[in-house]
C-alpha cells in the first residue's frame, strides 16, 4: 500500500488486509507503546534506539517482556485503530515477531506516527528510523527494498524472518552481534517487508516467499517492488 499524505488518500494497493507475520515491523508499536506515558531514561532511549535504528532483537525482546508482551500489541491496536493486528499465539507468547499485521495496518501506524503521536515521540522515532543503518545487528543486510529503490531522505522499518538465524552472506558495515540459535517452530517460509515514509508517502510491501528462498533473491524482488511503486 502506498499513501499519499499530500493527496489524503491511498495511491497504490494490493490485498492490503492480507495478514503476515510482522518479523521486526512490530518494533514501532514496540517503541510507541514504551514511550507512552512514562520517564523515559537514557537508557531506555538507548535500548529503543539500537532496536529502531538497527533492529536489535535483544532490545525488542526485552521491551516485549516489560510492556507485558501480548498487552503491547492489544494496547496499541485500540489505540492507533488497528484492524488486522493480532498478538502472536497463544502458545508463542514471548515470540513479538510472530504478531500478525498487514500493509492496511502498517499504514495506520505511520499515520499515527506522523499525524497523532505526541511531539517528543514522534521526533525520536522518526529520527531513528531515518538513521536506519546498513546491517542489522543480527548481521543481515537492511538495505533493500525502499533504501536501494530511492536515494534518501526517508525513514524506514525492515523486517525479515525465516532465513535463518545467520545470513549466508554478511552484511558489510556495520557491527555485528551473534545471536543465539532460536527453535525451529515450523512455519517454512521466509518473509520480508519494507516500510516507511518517503517525502510526502507512506510505503508499506510485505512479502512471503517460497520455502527456501534467499535472503539474496527475496531482497531483489522487494527492491523491485518497491522501486516500480515509488
Amino acid at each position: 500500500m502506498v499513501f499519499d499524505r499530500a493527496a489524503g488518500r491511498v495511491v497504490a494497493e494490493r490485498q492490503a488486509r492480507r495478514v503476515f507475520r510482522s518479523a521486526s515491523v512490530v518494533k514501532i508499536l514496540l517503541a510507541l507503546d514504551y514511550l507512552q506515558g512514562r520517564e523515559v531514561s537514557a537508557g531506555d532511549r538507548k535500548l529503543l534506539g539500537v532496536m529502531l535504528r538497527s533492529s536489535d532483537d535483544r532490545a525488542a525482546t526485552e521491551l516485549w517482556r516489560r510492556g507485558g508482551q501480548r498487552r503491547v500489541i492489544e494496547r496499541m491496536v485500540r489505540r492507533v485503530g488497528l484492524r488486522e493486528t493480532a498478538p502472536p499465539p497463544a502458545d508463542k507468547p514471548g515470540f513479538w515477531g510472530y504478531t500478525a499485521i498487514s500493509a492496511g495496518d502498517v499504514v495506520r501506524t505511520y499515520r499515527y506516527l506522523l499525524d497523532e503521536a505526541p511531539v517528543g515521540q514522534r521526533e525520536f522515532v522518526l529520527e531513528q528510523l531515518r538513521k536506519s543503518t546498513p546491517c542489522g545487528m543480527d548481521g543481515f543486510d537492511q538495505t533493500f527494498g525502499i533504501p536501494r529503490a530511492v536515494p534518501r531522505p526517508w525513514a524506514v522499518k525492515q523486517g525479515w524472518s525465516g532465513f535463518g538465524d545467520t545470513p549466508a552472506e554478511p552484511c558489510r558495515g556495520g557491527q555485528v552481534r551473534q545471536v543465539a540459535a532460536r527453535p525451529d517452530l515450523g512455519i517454512g517460509r521466509p518473509v520480508l517487508h519494507t516500510t516507511g515514509v518517503v517525502g510526502e508517502k507512506i510505503v508499506v510491501v510485505l512479502t512471503l516467499h517460497p520455502a527456501g528462498t534467499s535472503f539474496r533473491a527475496a531482497a531483489g524482488r522487494v527492491t523491485e517492488i518497491a522501486g516500480q511503486l515509488l
